[in-house]
């Protein structure tokens, strides 16, 4: 396995992999975007607001990047290089962002309780939730056509289609806190950041948990795989795990105890990108005997 380290920047926080073989993060410390191509150079995106605090990103049904902003925003730039944003109601935090099966993208609200949607021509429509102080946080697209979400204060996986209709998933234990979510193939994937643990949930079926060797490891981020497994950012413990279709750790990598893995993606070549607040973005290649140091500082 080779692992690959990018200086881009302090804050690295989401990710994405992109059509043309690279990836971008977003630099929450400085308003910025970073992007990683195949042959290893860096550019940045500048937003124009240092105060902005991008934090997810996600390829949108209409190729352009989008992520959200912690000034109460959604950010969309275009494979042309043209920025534009979507104002939201102020303290509302947005955080997760998702295409969508509909052509919109998704999104979550933080402190709002709500869930919405923005199409390309920046129509924005928002969906209330059911609960109140829920710390709605990230969104993925499921294998049943509806957008699945984590609902980190309730112990709670939420649901929505497409026309605005939740059902709420709660989940076995309290204090399991769970943060990231991924739709697989058949399966939405979760992680419980506050009980050590990765859980699965098969549309119609009960919630699957899976204990990891550390409890306190606190699995941030997570990707499907397409051999029914997933990868997890251990943000206490400074790695990332596969784990199989069984919910075994098959793989782990370390990237250092100062690392703050959090947002991670899975490109189609099977590399993983993996992006470590500490100012890098990483490319794991389990195909690889070999392993890499530190990647080029541009």
């Amino acid at each position: 396995m080779s692992v690959v380290e990018y200086q881009v920047g302090a804050g690295a926080y989401g990710v994405v992999a992109d059509l043309d073989g690279g990836a971008w993060t977003t630099l929450v410390s400085s308003g910025r975007l970073a992007r990683v191509d195949r042959d290893g150079r860096v550019r940045h995106v500048d937003l124009g607001a240092a105060q902005s605090r991008p934090m997810a990103l996600a390829q949108g049904p209409d190729g352009a990047l989008w992520f959200s902003r912690g000034d109460d925003r959604i950010g969309r730039l275009d494979r042309s290089g043209n920025l534009s944003c979507f104002p939201l109601a102020p303290g509302s935090s947005p955080y997760g962002v998702c295409a969508g099966p509909d052509g919109a993208v998704w999104f979550t609200l933080l402190n709002a309780d709500r869930v919405g949607r923005v199409t390309p021509d920046g129509g924005v429509e928002e969906f209330d939730l059911p609960l109140s102080g829920a710390f709605p946080s990230a969104i993925a697209a499921g294998p049943d056509g509806a957008l699945w979400f984590t609902l980190h204060r309730a112990d709670a996986l939420g649901r929505i289609t497409v026309d605005g209709s939740v059902a709420l998933h709660p989940l076995p234990a309290r204090g399991a806190g769970p943060v990231g979510v991924h739709g697989g193939a058949d399966a939405v994937w979760f992680t419980e950041i506050g009980a050590g643990r990765v859980g699965r949930l098969r549309p119609g079926g009960a919630v699957e948990e899976f204990a990891l060797p550390d409890p306190g490891s606190r699995p941030h981020a997570v990707v499907a795989t397409p051999d029914g497994g997933c990868w997890a950012t251990l943000w206490g413990s400074g790695s990332a795990v596969r784990l199989d279709a069984d919910g075994a750790v098959v793989t782990a990598v370390d990237f250092g105890a100062d690392s703050e893995p959090h947002g991670l993606a899975l490109a189609d070549d099977g590399s993983l990108w993996v992006a470590l607040e500490r100012g890098a973005l990483a490319r794991v290649d389990p195909r690889s005997a070999s392993h890499g140091g530190s990647g080029p500082v541009r």
